[in-house]
């Protein structure tokens, strides 16, 4: 690093521009304007200006229920895309349903009325044209796992089964409070690193609990970490069911064959999406006709003919574990949220259009709402159902409103025929969907960006599969917030540079090439002040003028007399940075420096105006830009005594 020691012509003081200081806001206003920032970034409100008040109650309804607004221009053609894209995601729909029902604990059945009501709804309130709606895994073992603490299943299903429906009911009433107090931003504390660990974590653990099916075993553990699998699945190796065992195997291997031919050519979708159905069909036959039922290969049994019965009644607000229910209900609630928004704006960005994640927040809300009343339980937008839609050519919400009816007929005419669908293909099919959610290569890539996200990752990842997918949820969060927390609590500050031949000043980390100033030290604060921050910039700054000084002192250079503060990146200051800027003031001259600023924002600025810190350093130490502080620093270096700092701010002043 070489040294800069020339006077730009550009920053020379008589034409150094003054820092203004805005105008004072009355505090209504301000407040309007941040409260308007904070919960409608959006401005939602400005397709009413200037409407007449019919207008706006049109675009008031179009806001809550979209089908409003699209359904005048549906036509024919799209139409037909819908039948094909509906048609197709319930040849998906059906299998998974009842698959991810027995995940969760419950009666097969209610997978197939969770694919009838939801989706009705979330045609008339979502926003999203690509978005199919279901159950997913990872919300059905987190049922599973959070009430199976409280209540066993298979000992007390009726209880079991009602809260279940009361865990549904909250999570519906959070996710629609959560959209219409514009609080969406909540679920943005669940980063892409902790849901990739987490997602992955939880497609693990799901697959290990499905070693019961495909191995035949009655008994399992209530457990989900990996070691309590193991232990259970390898203290029973003398109940292993070799016939159940071959037919899971069989089964796997076809739906993995038929979904990688479906992703090496994107026409050929319609092979994974019906590979579900066709394994169940040729499942059940198979049984049916070996008797392989008598033979160690366990069956769902009969299913309930019907659509969905009113279950308003046996949500359990009174029941000693109420609170357990509002446990899973938020937990479930806010993954299921995190889940359905991305990908819903995945496939919006493919085909560039725009989403309203405040919407679909009531729209998920609202669908778990009706669902707990007509027994259902927790659904969202998985992300296999919703590529599958969407790689089917669907053009609007209406494909979901086909699956519903596809999935009508089923529950009225067809619930017979899976009388004999063995378990071990519901165990395959779910094993085959969670696979794709292990997603190693965006671990992969964390890894090579950034080794933070990746460590939150793994630790989200290592949580579930080792501890519980509470732990894992509860890990992945939690080093969430500590990178936040540090982000905000140790900003990094740096020194800058000149380049050469310019007036720019960059840091030398960015920059080796970049020359020292003689006699100045320019730091940049790269985050607002805050309480939290305001005592470790003091004290690091501080270091910042030890390490400069010693540097100057061992290479016998002209010694230290400005330090320049970068403001840049400051978007704002409480009054303990306020009372910091103070400290560091009365800090740098009792060791004869001056300290100088440059590019004050206007919220910083106001704030230093109003604290009398400009009236206490003066405004002609306030500069807008680092090039022109670092030119006034360098004439009062070049044309007066080094530490007649009073007398020179006089003069300087006055040049000013």
């Amino acid at each position: 690093m070489g040294n800069a020691d020339h006077v730009h012509p550009s920053t020379d003081v008589e034409h150094a521009h003054r820092v203004a200081i805005p105008p004072p806001q009355p505090f209504l206003k301000s407040l309007k304007a941040s409260m308007m920032e904070t919960f409608f970034p959006d401005d939602p409100f400005r397709q009413f200006k200037n409407q007449p008040p019919s207008r706006k109650l049109i675009l008031g309804l179009q806001y809550f229920l979209p089908i409003l607004e699209w359904a005048p221009r549906y036509s024919l053609q799209f139409l037909k895309a819908d039948l094909v894209a509906g048609i197709t995601i319930a040849s998906l729909a059906i299998p998974q349903g009842i698959s991810y029902a027995k995940l969760a604990n419950l009666p097969p059945i209610l997978g197939l009325y969770s694919s009838f009501v939801p989706p009705l709804v979330y045609a008339m309130m979502g926003s999203s044209r690509d978005l199919a709606v279901g159950t997913v895994a990872v919300a059905s073992l987190l049922t599973a796992s959070m009430l199976g603490n409280a209540v066993n299943a298979n000992e007390n299903p009726t209880l079991y089964l009602h809260l279940a429906f009361t865990a549904t009911f909250v999570a519906g009433v959070l996710q629609a409070s959560l959209g219409i107090l514009r609080l969406g931003f909540i679920v943005d504390f669940l980063s892409h690193a902790t849901i990739v660990g987490f997602m992955g974590g939880a497609a693990t653990v799901v697959c290990l609990q499905q070693l019961k099916g495909i191995l035949g075993l009655e008994h399992f553990t209530h457990g989900t970490d990996l070691i309590s699998v193991m232990r259970s699945v390898f203290t029973q190796t003398h109940k292993w069911r070799w016939e159940s065992a071959v037919l899971g195997c069989c089964f796997l291997f076809y739906l993995l064959i038929a979904r990688y031919f479906s992703k090496k050519r994107a026409n050929l979708f319609w092979i994974s999406a019906m590979a579900p159905l066709t394994s169940v069909i040729l499942g059940s036959l198979l049984v049916y006709l070996t008797h392989a039922e008598n033979h160690g290969v366990q069956v769902i049994g009969q299913l309930k003919k019907g659509l969905n019965p009113l279950s308003v009644t046996h949500l359990s607000f009174k029941s000693p574990y109420l609170s357990t229910a509002i446990k899973t209900g938020i937990v479930t609630g806010v993954i299921a949220l995190a889940e359905g928004i991305a990908v819903g704006r995945s496939f919006a960005m493919f085909k560039n259009y725009h989403i309203d994640g405040n919407k679909e927040m009531i729209a998920f809300g609202m669908m778990n709402i009706a669902g707990s009343c007509t027994s259902c339980y927790l659904t969202t937008g998985p992300f296999s159902r919703s590529a599958v839609n969407f790689n089917a050519g669907c053009k609007t919400a209406v494909s979901n409103i086909v699956m519903a009816m596809a999935v009508m007929i089923t529950l009225l005419f067809l619930t017979p025929l899976f009388h004999y669908t063995p378990l071990v293909v519901l165990s395959s099919i779910i094993i085959a969907a969670m696979l794709g959610l292990i997603d190693y290569e965006a671990a992969i890539h964390l890894w090579h960006v950034d080794k933070f996200d990746f460590m939150v990752c793994m630790g989200a990842y290592v949580g579930v599969v080792f501890g519980s997918v509470e732990i894992g949820l509860v890990v992945a969060v939690g080093l969430s917030l500590l990178r936040v927390l540090l982000f905000v609590a140790r900003p990094r500050t740096l020194v800058l540079g000149n380049i050469p031949d310019s007036t720019i000043y960059r840091s030398f980390d960015q920059y080796p090439n970049a020359n020292n100033v003689p006699g100045i030290l320019i730091l940049e604060i790269n985050a607002p002040i805050y309480f939290a921050n305001s005592s470790y910039l003091r004290e690091r700054i501080s270091r910042w003028i030890d390490e400069e000084e010693d540097r100057l002192k061992s290479s016998g250079e002209s010694s230290l007399q400005y330090v320049i503060l970068d403001m840049g990146a400051v978007g704002n200051v409480d009054t303990s940075g306020l009372s910091m800027f103070d400290e560091l003031k009365k800090s740098t001259e009792r060791r004869g420096l001056k300290l100088v600023l440059a590019n004050p924002g206007g919220e910083v600025i106001k704030k230093l105006n109003k604290s009398k810190f400009i009236e206490s350093i003066g405004q002609e130490w306030i500069y807008l830009t680092v090039g022109e502080a670092v030119g006034a620093c360098n004439f009062m270096l070049h044309t007066s005594k080094p530490r007649a700092m009073v007398s020179e701010s006089e003069t300087w002043s006055d040049n000013v």
